[in-house]
């Protein structure tokens, strides 16, 4: 009779913890950081259908790196579970920290008891009436959940990215100035060291806009995209009226479904 193959449960709990950060180590740089007037979202993205940045509910956002199916499904479903909450009592009682808890619980769940853990971070972040009330929870592939301040950067060489960031990164920064100092950050992330350019095209950008009066959250695209990132147009961090306007394409906030009704 043969004996049953042992492995101790940290050397199987260590296994899966690798697998899972080599899985996120490979996927392009998310970063996540607060300005003077809400919460931005960068995401090096070059696809225009497959999100990494998307809305949840009013006042929050859902940011991931990783695999993307894994991501999405948890996605959908704190979509359903916000929209459900906020049915069935009331929507200020949709909060990110609730979302976050409910997030970690299965992700920890998957990681203990499936056989593969999921390869993905996210960030669930809720913007307040002022920047003390802002949140931002980063939840790793094993359920940790870490209450950030300031700024988080997920996925690739992200060690050294934040501490790029930390060092370029202050309170009260303008849209304009938060957005530049991701791309710089986001551009000094690759594997030889070297600085690279990156355009607009190749980035999804974001925010949960404390200035709005029900959905914060918007999709920065197009001309006011290149005009938050130029260097050289003094008025970039100021919105021009008719991009203000809820219809304005820039500001079109869809993910190719409507999170709230």
């Amino acid at each position: 009779m043969s004996m049953p193959f042992y492995v101790p449960p940290e050397q199987v709990m260590k296994d899966r913890a690798d697998f899972a950060r080599k899985g996120i180590a490979r996927g392009r740089s998310v970063i996540v950081l607060a300005y003077d007037h809400g919460i931005a979202f960068v995401a090096e993205n070059p696809s225009r259908a497959l999100h990494k940045v998307s809305e949840i509910y009013d006042r929050i956002a859902f940011a991931a790196v990783g695999r993307y199916n894994e991501f999405e499904s948890l996605r959908v479903a704190g979509i359903r579970y916000a929209d459900l909450r906020g049915y069935s009592y009331d929507r200020t009682d949709v909060t990110a920290r609730a979302l976050a808890n409910t997030y970690a619980q299965t992700l920890g769940a998957v990681f203990t008891q499936e056989s593969k853990p999921f390869e993905i971070e996210i960030v669930v972040a809720e913007v307040g009436a002022t920047s003390a009330g802002d949140q931002i929870f980063r939840l790793t592939y094993d359920g940790s959940v870490a209450d950030e301040q300031g700024f988080v950067v997920m996925g690739g060489a992200s060690e050294q990215a934040e501490e790029r960031l930390s060092a370029a990164w202050r309170e009260g920064l303008s849209l304009g100035e938060a957005l530049r100092v991701a791309v710089d950050v986001l551009a000094a992330s690759s594997d030889n060291g070297e600085p690279r350019a990156l355009e607009a095209t190749q980035l999804e950008v974001a925010v949960l806009d404390r200035d709005r009066p029900r959905r914060a959250f918007r999709r920065i695209v197009g001309p006011l995209l290149d005009r938050l990132l130029s260097t050289e147009d003094p008025t970039a961090d100021a919105p021009r009226s008719d991009e203000t306007h809820p219809g304005h394409p820039d500001i079109l906030s869809g993910n190719g479904e409507s999170p709230t009704s």
